[in-house]
């Protein structure tokens, strides 16, 4: 019976700490940092490079997105989608959140660094500090534009995994790092138009809550204009065939659709469908640029 007990405690006590770690975010960073490496190679991904990378990659993220709950702990508390959490609920500590947070972090560089190449483990220290610090902690709280300029951070998978193949960045990767960054604005901002009043609440300048629906729409817009044309680019450089190019457009395409309706017809329905196809567009578009990559149909 103790021993049940004591099973059942420290399996809750893993789900907090999985909790933290933010997997579904974690999980998308993991995917374009690893569609990041097999297109910098026309071959198979070195197996070192690939375990490492990507483990390293995935822990240093999570190290992140802990720093994160605890800093917006109080933020947290007072939104519906976030009030469920460890530390607002007092599940866990401030100090186990730090101390986690700095062992898997600490654990993530490691493997970078002996095991890939310290170029990789000091952009992805960089990546932690962007968004642990310079977003969550200066940007979000500062400024209506905080996700365009913090979006840097999010960016930065698919470069971190070409430099963890190449042990450089090429401007192929820089390519990646532009899709991501377009991409991050019209993708928060559909989340924080149908959550804004939780946003006013928490007392964050998100867009909705400073400029209201329609000035955000627009902007939504205007950010899969650019997004879609930033996403043709790599077919310019010869990383993107005819597949990666159909697949770019029918997405793009889309998505502006998406962002013109939030401009002419708000709703929070469709705001949350931009948000879900959101999603669906990074990941589909990854995925089709990685078959383009082994089934070459060039233009």
């Amino acid at each position: 019976m103790a021993t049940s007990l004591m099973l059942n405690n420290t399996s809750c006590r893993c789900r907090e700490y999985l909790a933290l770690c933010k997997i579904r975010v974690v999980s998308l960073i993991v995917f374009t940092a690893v569609i990041g490496m097999f297109l910098a190679t026309p071959g198979m991904v070195p197996l070192q490079a690939l375990w490492a990378g990507t483990l390293g990659i995935a822990l240093v993220a999570a190290a992140a997105a802990a720093c994160n709950c605890l800093v917006e702990q109080k933020i947290d508390a007072v939104m519906a989608r976030t009030r469920a959490r460890p530390l607002p609920r007092g599940r866990l500590s401030n100090a186990q959140a730090i101390l986690f947070s700095g062992v898997i972090g600490g654990a993530g560089l490691y493997l970078l660094d002996a095991f890939v190449n310290p170029l990789t483990m000091w952009l992805t220290l960089g990546t932690f500090v962007g968004y642990a610090v310079i977003y969550t902690i200066i940007l979000k709280p500062a400024t209506p534009q905080n996700i365009v300029i913090g979006g840097a951070s999010g960016a930065m998978p698919p470069v971190l995994g070409w430099a963890a193949v190449t042990g450089e960045i090429g401007h192929d990767a820089l390519l990646l790092f532009l899709i991501i960054f377009a991409w991050t604005p019209p993708h928060f901002w559909a989340l924080a138009l149908y959550r804004r009043e939780e946003y006013a609440r928490a007392g964050l300048p998100m867009l909705p809550v400073t400029h209201g629906e329609k000035f955000t729409g627009l902007h939504v817009l205007f950010y899969t204009v650019i997004l879609l044309a930033v996403s043709i680019l790599p077919v310019t450089t010869g990383m993107g065939g005819w597949i990666y190019l159909l697949a770019a457009v029918a997405l793009g395409g889309r998505f502006i659709a998406y962002g013109w309706g939030l401009w002419r017809d708000y709703s929070d329905a469709l705001a949350r469908r931009t948000f879900r196809f959101s999603l669906w567009y990074l990941g589909l578009l990854f995925a089709a640029m990685l078959v383009d990559h082994y089934f070459r149909l060039p233009v």
